[in-house]
């Protein structure tokens, strides 16, 4: 039984199944934040998120009855119980606020698409890099946001009048968000501020972002690397098997042409 449980919960029709369901649960929840369609269809949302939410809890329910205690050793396991388990807590009160949490279902695709997973595995395995890369940001953005204080804090008081409000507009400034009128009211009393913000730009989105991509271009690399790899491994292993295999029929023929004839 645990055998055929196992081989229903592989199988790529009932995967097909699962993601199905999934995206049905995700459409049906953002239909319920239009109040025209929640009071003609309330009903039928309703009872389709409930199908929902049954049907993910009998597949965690049948992956622990397969994997018994390994279960929780897979990261991937606890991320999808986690999110099922917080649709089940109660959704009155002081956590009503957990109704909205309820999209979170939809993450699931995250666990369920093979190639979804391998980008979230490479994005945390270049974690370490990009903690370093966060650190050097954060020392640029510190360094001109001192600088910008004190050279156009008088200028432009209501951007660049303290340390806080300098760090908030040059955040605002590399994301790309409205730094021409930013320069611009700095560049009246200030002519020569093109030269600080053109350094500014060039140093946070060309340099420091391409390094973040870099990171994770790499790691998505390791990463393939190792799932081709493994399912080198894999082959080989089997092609190992086969071989043994014909190997056998080769001895029980010989044995059978040998033995006397009755």
């Amino acid at each position: 039984m645990r055998e055929r449980t196992r081989a229903v919960l592989a199988h790529q029709r009932f995967q097909r199944f699962i993601v199905g369901v999934i995206l049905v649960n995700a459409v049906t929840l953002g239909l319920e934040t239009f109040p025209s369609v929640v009071a003609h269809y309330g009903v039928l949302l309703t009872v389709v998120d409930h199908a929902a939410l049954y049907v993910f809890a009998a597949e965690l329910a049948a992956k622990i009855y397969v994997e018994r205690s390994r279960f929780v050793r897979d990261p991937w396991n606890v991320f999808d119980f986690l999110i099922v388990a917080i649709a089940f807590a109660p959704a009155t009160g002081g956590l009503s606020v957990l109704r909205a949490l309820r999209i979170l279902r939809a993450l699931r695709l995250l666990s369920v698409v093979p190639s979804l997973r391998r980008v979230v595995s490479a994005l945390l395995r270049a974690m370490p890099g990009m903690s370093s890369i966060v650190v050097l940001l954060a020392l640029v953005l510190y360094v001109g946001a001192v600088m910008a204080t004190k050279l156009y804090g008088t200028a432009s008081p209501d951007r660049f009048g303290t340390l806080p409000t300098s760090l908030f507009t040059l955040y605002q400034t590399m994301t790309g968000d409205d730094w021409g009128n930013i320069a611009r009211e700095v560049m009246e009393r200030h002519p020569s501020a093109w030269i600080f913000f053109t350094i500014f730009i060039l140093v946070c989105t060309f340099v420091i972002l391409n390094l973040f991509m870099a990171v994770v271009v790499s790691a998505m690399d390791e990463e393939s690397a190792e799932e081709r790899a493994a399912a080198g491994e894999s082959n080989a292993n089997a092609e190992l098997i086969l071989r043994e295999l014909a190997e056998l029929r080769k001895e029980v023929a010989e044995l059978r042409g040998r033995s006397p004839v009755e």
